[in-house]
């Protein structure tokens, strides 16, 4: 596997969804794109819901992808639009500091993510101007990663634009973190196969620190993906937060019983390695220490010995302070 996203010459010619995307990029800024940028969604076979615990997960991509067409424009603007007429145009002057609304979880404010991470990440005082047209083919909000693959993409794009070079896993890990900036607590799994996923295979990943080895798919296995067309925007509600806390506040509780000291320990896979126990040793763990009925603030507290504003600040996130 290359340690570097790729760059292909494409004809442009034989791919019609490019063809397409190029004339709606020219008509719109009235010049020819520079590059392309390509980040695709994901499946996940295994592990739902526990890379934030820092356990491993084995997703695989999917066809379904964002796209973007790229120009370097010397107006001193990031300027995007949408193929999808129900995604407004952004335009945003790279001498402002990015800002990201939380409450409002626009498409481009997903977008500004990946810009934002690696603009932070090499310290880039002033961005390159940057005019973008998305085309994305990943049904949102149906738990394929759109918006991930969305950040993925534009850190991606980003770091072209602004001749910078960085590893998958290294992108993979800034646009992990880069999300937050919406709101979403994730754990990494998303942009991990976005960025180093492989035809034919799917990937087990593991974190602490991030790697990925090939899960070869069996010969000639069709996977079928069925949409209930029921949308979820995590970053528009807390009910993905709410379980990243849960856990959060279940490592502490564990630890606590067991000794450790809990201000160090984040993830429930942390916990784990600590005591040096097996999967079934931490099933016994949490059926001695955590009660199955629902916690109230004031037990969370005491049994934590913290105050209500430390559990606001230190464990809760700006969505899931009720």
């Amino acid at each position: 596997m290359a340690s570097n996203p790729p760059k292909l010459k494409i004809e442009i010619t034989s791919n019609e969804r490019l063809k397409t995307l190029k004339e709606k990029f020219e008509a719109r800024f009235g010049e020819s794109p520079l590059f392309y940028a390509c980040a695709p969604g994901r499946v996940n076979l295994i592990g739902e819901h526990i890379d934030y615990c820092g356990y491993s997960v084995l997703p695989m991509a999917i066809e379904q992808n964002i796209l973007a067409a790229v120009s370097v424009n010397s107006l001193g603007t990031i300027q995007l639009a949408n193929t999808n007429p129900q995604y407004q145009d952004f335009k945003v002057p790279c001498s402002e500091e990015i800002v990201i609304d939380r409450e409002d979880p626009k498409w481009h404010y997903y977008f500004l993510c990946g810009v934002k991470g690696i603009q932070e990440k090499f310290g880039i005082a002033r961005l390159a101007g940057m005019s973008c047209v998305v085309d994305g083919t990943i049904p949102p909000s149906s738990g394929l990663s759109s918006s991930s693959a969305l950040v993925c993409c534009s850190g991606l794009l980003t770091m072209e634009a602004n001749h910078k070079s960085l590893s998958k896993v290294a992108l993979a890990e800034i646009c992990a973190k880069s999300e937050r900036y919406i709101g979403t607590e994730g754990g990494g799994m998303d942009q991990s196969i976005s960025f180093l996923a492989e035809k034919g295979t799917a990937k087990l990943i593991e974190f602490q620190p991030l790697r990925a080895t090939d899960v070869k798919l069996p010969e000639g296995a069709v996977f079928v993906i069925s949409n209930c067309c029921v949308e979820m925007n995590k970053a528009a509600s807390s009910h993905y937060n709410i379980r990243v806390v849960e856990c959060r506040i279940a490592t502490k509780m564990l630890a606590q019983a067991r000794g450790l000291d809990p201000r160090a320990l984040l993830k429930l896979s942390q916990v784990q390695t600590e005591l040096k126990a097996s999967l079934e040793e931490m099933l016994v763990l949490v059926d001695e220490v955590l009660h199955p009925e629902s916690y109230s603030r004031e037990e969370i507290c005491k049994v934590l010995d913290i105050t209500s504003e430390q559990l606001c600040t230190e464990l809760l996130s700006a969505n899931t302070q009720h």
